[in-house]
């Protein structure tokens, strides 16, 4: 979830940049998504500053699309939304990856995975690294008028969550050795991938910006993040971990909520397509 300031502004560049499409409304915000999947949420909070690029909170949000076509068609808008808003691309060895800003500084990834059976893992970490991807090269490679056509109608989901944290070490202890994360990759102590089932990663941080930031004031931008289980016991068992960690957790039956070192806020629920519901 994020906050935002401008929800007119925010909402028009997560639809016509990003051709998501509003999902459900609630409070005043919109969850906005494809198909019946919501991606994103945007809850007004006007009040509130834009926080500084030292502070802990959120480096990227990263929608994960399942064909290289469905790809190329939302940078394809997005970068003729606004073009300043594009800031870089990268081949990841295990992923394909351009980056955006939103209209109040959020950043978002936008990537499809290499099939896994081409993943590189070396002393169970997996190889990852920033190699040039031309934008326009690849737009002219993958780019068709059926996937602009059917743009709205292309699976996406939230692959992965990147932080802004003070500290790896303190990120480490919270993320693997509380949560229960794996570890999938780090990087000279400047940033740290965490992963489940063997995925390259599900959620990461780093110090890039932020080394030495301490507990987020409230701010605009990162609301919570949204990690979802499959099923009651394994919220059960991780509330139970928490506890005896000492991490403060709010139960509200199938969920619970509880904050990182930052007070970035984590929100754990039962995923209700994998549980059948």
């Amino acid at each position: 979830m994020l906050k935002v300031g401008n929800m007119k502004a925010m909402a028009d560049y997560y639809h016509r940049a990003l051709a998501l499409d509003v999902v459900a409304e609630a409070d005043g915000g919109q969850y906005l998504g494809r198909g019946t999947t919501p991606l994103v949420h945007l809850q007004p909070a006007g009040n509130l500053r834009i926080p500084g690029s030292g502070e802990a909170g959120l480096f990227h949000t990263a929608l994960l699309f399942n064909h290289q076509s469905a790809l190329a068609a939302t940078v394809a808008t997005a970068a003729r939304y606004n073009p300043q808003a594009f800031a870089g691309s990268a081949d990841h060895l295990v992923s394909e990856a351009f980056y955006f800003t939103d209209p109040e500084g959020n950043g978002i990834e936008l990537y499809w995975d290499r099939p896994r059976d081409q993943w590189k893992w070396k002393n169970g970490e997996v190889e990852m690294a920033t190699l040039s991807l031309p934008p326009q090269r690849y737009l002219e490679s993958h780019l068709s008028e059926e996937s602009v056509t059917e743009q709205r109608n292309a699976a996406a989901g939230v692959g992965h969550v990147h932080l802004q944290v003070g500290e790896i070490r303190a990120a480490e202890k919270f993320y693997v050795n509380t949560l229960g994360f794996e570890k999938s990759a780090g990087f000279h102590g400047q940033a740290l991938f965490v992963s489940a089932g063997g995925y390259h990663h599900h959620m990461a941080m780093n110090v890039w910006n932020s080394r030495g930031a301490g507990p987020r004031k409230d701010t605009l931008g990162l609301g919570e993040v949204l990690i979802q289980v499959p099923g009651k016991d394994d919220v059960g068992a991780l509330a139970e971990r928490l506890a005896h960690h000492g991490i403060a957790v709010a139960a509200t039956g199938a969920e619970i909520q509880f904050a990182d070192p930052w007070k970035n806020r984590i929100r754990v629920s039962v995923d209700s397509v994998q549980s059948g519901h």
